[in-house]
């Protein structure tokens, strides 16, 4: 059967006249010990043979080969077995690849060029670059069996390798010493292994340096056996490396990790609260496992220490939380109407003036003024467009009662609400009230009282808290309260100030740019007056004893807020709201003189009517 196929082989044998003969060979299942053969034969080279060498070898071939190429296919079956070929002058030695590099005698200098398929010893000159430095840059390319020297007398590394090998070798040392202004750091990692590191550098650098920019690129690798990161670059970027090395190594110390997370919308110690409460429900089967988080309330960041896989989910959470909220910009009117002077106006005007402490009332009468009456449904139109439609004819009915001195604005306050929290407005004053008295014996010569007092708000607190249900609608929870001031304790024995409180709690829903008005705040108050006979009422005694009388009367004022609630989801929108609210005043103002007009215009047409009647 040997016979067979080596006189097969032998068959498909084609020679041509090039310097370099060309063969087709193709085999199977051939024992290496015949392939050795076949290629002494055709090489015409002898091999010395000392070992027994198993195992067999194929080889598919679609295309010639050279005959020198013969023998890299032997040296790489050889070295599947653990052997290799020296060359030895006249002949080539079959030998272990472990002493190779004691029998290799081939030496070429640094200014020879490097061929051939066999392990060779050559040296490489090292420019501009400390050689036992280089020599750690390319040490993990050596073969396994290869050899390396450094010699520092004339800066040279001389390596016994083979010829493929060596050639990439010198392609790096090259690279490296026309990058001049490149160094390399190798980082000893003690607390974990390189091989992590090196994932997570690989990651950061990603975002951190530009490979596409020389100056910003930055080489990474990592050697298992010396358990080291191995970096090249600027010194600069470099420095950067080294830091997140020692961050990286530090974490990994220990099974936990710890990960700072700053939050750009929240308040770092409620999302505490709220991680702590879940993490409290959460059940571990491994107690280690569960992460322990804190907050700092100097860079608002929650700090996490726990397993990286749990920290993941720590961070969902914290993403999820650190959302921008919505916020709501509320803008409130408060306003006194006096019943004697609604009454009043309710004639004139043709309205039921009772009405008007009430919301209906200030309901009917805006939509008079939202109406088609006077001729402003275009305008109105076009504001309701832009989602402001809850203010304009109900501001334009509050100034017309401004005007005839039936209401009169208290102040006109806006606050912007966060999203679920709680804000306040309080407008009023502050008095003293007696809170207790001392009597002193001032040394024998009389008895003093020494009085103390402390200070209370009195006026009209209103707290708001919003709740978004969607990008045009809001719930709105209303407290407002109201404290007064019934005697300043000039009427009663104890001489403090009397003071009675209101309160009105309610809840709305209500679309961006709808108003509420809260009413039901009654304030009440004594009033002097002074009514005389013309000119006899003026005469000095007599007037004042038989022309003039004083009298007393009972005043009523409703308390009414309007609150009207503008939806925000991002913050970049607060200063474009703000600029469409101040061109609907001006829209308002514009049309207020001749809206005004007509409804004057109206009265007298209906007192002329009347009067007609009459007759």
């Amino acid at each position: 059967m040997r016979l067979i196929k080596m006189f097969f082989i032998s068959a498909v044998l084609i020679f041509t006249l090039e310097a370099r003969e060309k063969v087709n060979i193709s085999f199977s299942n051939l024992s290496i010990k015949d392939f050795i053969q076949l290629v002494s034969k055709i090489t015409n080279k002898n091999i010395l043979v000392t070992y027994p060498i198993n195992g067999s070898v194929d080889l598919i071939s679609s295309a010639p080969v050279y005959d020198d190429e013969l023998l890299g296919i032997l040296v790489s079956v050889l070295e599947s077995k653990g052997y290799t070929l020296v060359d030895n002058g006249s002949y080539y030695s079959v030998i272990r690849s472990n002493d190779a590099a004691k029998h290799s005698y081939n030496f070429l200098p640094s200014d020879k060029r490097v061929y051939g398929n066999l392990m060779i010893t050559h040296a490489i000159k090292v420019k501009n670059e400390n050689v036992d430095i280089v020599a750690a840059k390319i040490r993990y390319l050596l073969s396994r069996t290869a050899k390396l020297m450094t010699m520092r007398e004339n800066n040279t590394i001389v390596i016994t390798d083979y010829p493929k090998n060596i050639k990439l070798i010198k392609k790096v040392i090259k690279t490296l010493n026309d990058n001049l202004d490149y160094i390399v750091k190798i980082y000893d990692i003690k607390n974990t292994e390189a091989k992590k590191v090196y994932n997570h550098l690989i990651s950061i650098t990603k975002t951190l340096f530009d490979p596409k920019v020389s100056t910003k690129r930055v080489q990474i690798s990592f050697d298992e056996n010396t358990n080291a990161i191995i970096a090249v670059g600027r010194e600069e970027n470099l420095k950067t490396i080294s830091r997140l090395v020692k961050k990286l190594d530090k974490e990994s110390s220990v099974n936990n990790s710890v990960q700072i997370f700053e939050l750009k919308n929240s308040d770092a110690k409620s999302v505490v609260k709220s991680l702590n409460d879940i993490i409290s429900k959460q059940k571990f089967k491994d107690p280690s496992l569960k992460p322990n988080v804190s907050e700092s309330e100097e860079i608002n960041a929650v700090i996490a220490v726990g397993d990286p896989i749990v920290l993941k989910g720590i961070k969902k959470i914290i993403d999820e939380l650190d959302k921008e909220k919505y916020q709501v910009y509320v803008q409130a009117k408060i306003i006194e109407i006096n019943k004697k002077n609604a009454d009043s106006f309710g004639i004139k005007y043709g309205f039921d003036g009772a009405i008007l402490g009430s919301n209906g009332g200030l309901y009917a009468l805006s939509a008079n003024f939202g109406g088609n009456n006077f001729g402003i449904k275009p305008v109105l139109d076009t504001i309701n467009k832009k989602g402001l439609n809850g203010g304009f004819a109900l501001n334009m009915a509050i100034d017309f009662l401004q005007t005839k001195g039936v209401a009169k604005s208290i102040s006109n306050p806006s606050i912007l609400c966060v999203n679920n929290q709680e804000s306040s407005i309080y407008v009023g004053k502050t008095i003293s009230i007696v809170s207790g008295a001392v009597a002193n014996n001032q040394g024998g010569v009389g008895t003093g009282i020494t009085k103390t007092y402390k200070r209370e708000d009195v006026g009209l607190t209103l707290k708001i808290k919003p709740r978004v249900s969607s990008i045009d609608k809001v719930n709105l929870n209303v407290e407002a309260t109201l404290e007064n001031i019934i005697d300043d304790g000039k009427n009663n024995a104890t001489g403090q100030p009397v003071t009675s409180k209101q309160t009105v709690k309610t809840q709305a829903i209500l679309r961006h740019g709808e108003s509420i008005i809260i009413g039901g705040l009654i304030r009440s108050y004594e009033r002097n007056f002074k009514t005389k006979v013309p000119l006899l009422g003026d005469i000095p005694w007599i007037g004042d004893w038989l022309f003039s009388s004083n009298q007393k009367s009972v005043e009523r004022d409703n308390l009414i807020v309007i609150l009207t609630p503008y939806v925000i989801d991002k913050s970049s929108k607060l200063s474009q709201l703000q600029k469409e609210l101040g061109e609907m005043i001006r829209f308002q103002k514009s049309y207020e003189k001749e809206i005004f007009k007509k409804i004057e215009q109206q009265k007298s047409l209906k007192i002329d009517l009347n009067s007609t009647k009459a007759l």
